[in-house]
């Protein structure tokens, strides 16, 4: 069985991708790289081949939960045992993924999030810090364990999870965070945090930009009520 399997999820990353699979295969060169093009426009797809990692060319956007769930499929079918996820804006450093792979080891974990508020500083827009802070308490109340993150990309996954995952809808296909968080945690896996460090996006754009926020909380709070609803099997 293989080990660690980095899935890059890439939606217009020219400007961006090159230099982040340069820095993921510098800090983690026995690791896996399968970048899952996400129906981009511009040339993530040749641009990533020409860095020599696997890619997975999606024909049309079907969002950042779609594509990350066909990595899930992808290291399921070929027998992988661990699964990172990691943006390809250059916003997540590479060299954070030890903090993860040590909590997991330590504590048994079957997932593990990045946070980039448990060490040092990270400077956000006033209205997405406080949807991050009420999503934190939400998980915390349904949990019993505090988030610091619920939103981040930066994740470690286990074979149990990511297996999970991969499977019909049990992973949505536009917004995976605290709402994941709840479901996995109902599912009985273990879900933990590890201090990680992030940059703002290098070109200033964010998908929570404008009014964003506003439409991401409100179908966030619908995902939420999914999983409260949810039957399990």
């Amino acid at each position: 069985m293989k080990s660690h399997l980095i899935v890059v999820p890439a939606y217009d990353e020219e400007e961006h991708i090159a230099g982040v699979l340069d820095d993921i295969r510098e800090n983690n060169p026995s690791a896996d790289i399968l970048v899952v093009n996400d129906g981009s426009t511009d040339k993530t797809s040749e641009l990533s081949k020409l860095k020599g990692v696997m890619v997975l060319d999606i024909p049309l956007n079907i969002g950042y939960g779609g594509a990350v769930q066909t990595g899930f499929r992808f290291a399921t079918e070929f027998g992988y045992e661990f699964v990172v996820t990691l943006d390809a804006d250059a916003q997540h450093d590479p060299s954070s993924l030890k903090n993860l792979v040590s909590v997991m080891e330590r504590e048994g974990a079957d997932i593990v999030i990045g946070s980039r508020f448990l060490e040092g500083t990270y400077q956000m827009a006033l209205l997405r810090k406080a949807g991050i802070w009420l999503f934190s308490v939400i998980a915390r109340l349904y949990t019993g364990l505090t988030f610091t993150d619920p939103t981040s990309g930066f994740q470690l996954f286990n074979r149990k999870v990511f297996s999970y995952l991969s499977e019909g809808d049990n992973y949505p296909l536009d917004y995976p965070d605290v709402n994941i968080i709840m479901a996995l945690h109902k599912k009985k896996f273990k879900v933990r945090e590890a201090p990680v460090r992030m940059v703002e996006k290098p070109n200033g754009k964010s998908m929570h930009a404008g009014l964003r926020p506003l439409v991401y909380v409100a179908r966030m709070f619908l995902a939420i009520l999914m999983v409260l609803l949810r039957k399990e099997d």
